[in-house]
């Protein structure tokens, strides 16, 4: 049977790959969607609230830092308190997230760390001398998240699990553990009333100082480990590609076990700074979801700790200061996650025209 030649035309719109575009430049679209969001979100808020344009900047300025010209603080302290704490998970999913390796587990983790910590404080707290309880407490904290953290990843070297969906049902194992010893040990209230033997040294009478310099060591530490170690080198390779990494010779299996232990880890450092440093006890919503959101920190910040600071304290700025205007003007809690989200959409779409370009179609083609 004779066919019949069928028209093919050439589609309208061409989504065409660049050529890598200069740092400088991918970093203005960046910052310009950064801009752009504020300004939408400020925009968004006026209509809403009926609050002036600049208002809205005013009120969340003051809802995050305070009466910050009139030498009170304390709001400041408290930022950056957030902001460190959502660092450090940030901190802890980069080299997982930098060798491919989709560690959606970090609230787990870090919850893990929080309860094995709580357990010292508990159940040590008053028979040992606290020069030896607190460095306990930050042990057998990061022990745990670490243990936490290395069991997906041997599922995964050993049998090729889905890493994704066995961190996040991991998150969900954690919680329920926490339900339960908070069940016990609240004798059934679901509340542990403030424990503060074992907690972390106050700093000059600034509760959140320890917490503060802590993770910016860890960041430092972070950073050194990533850029200037073999480990760090050997992190980049496996994320490139693992056909390559095991042709030079690294072992991929030992890298992912020991990249996921130093994930699990870090979680399990920042679980201990809010049980040990902050809140002094624990429940199920102590990490409060910001294990996810430490993930777009670590997305964004391209997984340099230096801009993944800009990127977490951009966040806690504009969620704190969006709930400011929301409890101001009776609007519904999650405003502000609404907020954040928009943010975080345009830098994500952004990065869509930093590696493609649209073309329209000119002229056409033959059959």
């Amino acid at each position: 049977m004779s066919q019949k030649s069928k028209k093919h035309h050439e589609p309208f719109i061409h989504i065409v790959k660049r050529d890598e575009l200069a740092p400088a430049k991918a970093w203005g679209i960046r910052i310009g969607a950064i801009v752009l969001g504020v300004l939408l979100i400020g925009l968004i808020s006026s209509i809403l609230t009926g609050e002036g344009f600049f208002e809205v900047y005013e009120i969340m300025f003051r809802g995050v830092f305070g009466r910050l010209f009139e030498g009170k603080t304390n709001m400041l302290w408290k930022f950056l308190q957030d902001t460190a704490i959502l660092l450090c998970l940030g901190l802890a999913v980069a080299p997982a997230f930098k060798m491919k390796f989709w560690n959606c587990g970090a609230e787990g983790q870090a919850l893990i760390g929080g309860l094995a910590g709580m357990f010292c404080m508990i159940q040590f707290g008053g028979k040992l001398p606290e020069f030896f309880l607190v460095p306990l407490v930050i042990a057998v904290s990061i022990i745990a998240g670490a243990i936490w953290g290395v069991i997906p990843a041997i599922f995964k070297a050993k049998w090729n699990t889905n890493e994704t969906l066995f961190t996040l049902m991991m998150n969900y194992m954690a919680t329920q553990l926490i339900a339960y010893y908070v069940y016990i040990v609240g004798g059934g209230s679901n509340v542990i009333n403030p424990v503060s033997t074992g907690a972390l040294p106050v700093i000059g009478n600034l509760q959140y100082l320890t917490n503060i310099l802590i993770v910016a060591l860890l960041t430092v530490a972070v950073y050194v480990y990533l850029k200037y170690s073999k480990q760090g080198y050997e992190i980049a390779v496996v994320g490139e590609s693992q056909n390559t990494a095991r042709y030079i010779g690294i072992n991929v299996k030992k890298v992912v076990l020991r990249t996921m232990m130093l994930s699990g880890a870090i979680c399990g450092v920042a679980g201990m700074l809010l049980v040990a440093g902050t809140d002094h006890s624990i429940n199920t919503n102590t990490v409060g979801g910001q294990g996810f959101t430490a993930i777009m920190v670590a997305w964004l910040g391209k997984f340099n700790p230096a801009i993944m600071t800009l990127m977490a304290g951009l966040i806690i700025f504009l969620r704190t200061g969006a709930a400011k205007v929301a409890d101001l003007n009776f609007l519904n809690s999650s405003f502000a996650d609404i907020s954040v989200g928009v943010v975080i959409l345009l830098l994500v779409g952004c990065e869509f025209f930093i590696q493609y370009s649209v073309r329209l179609r000119h002229g056409k083609k033959g059959v």
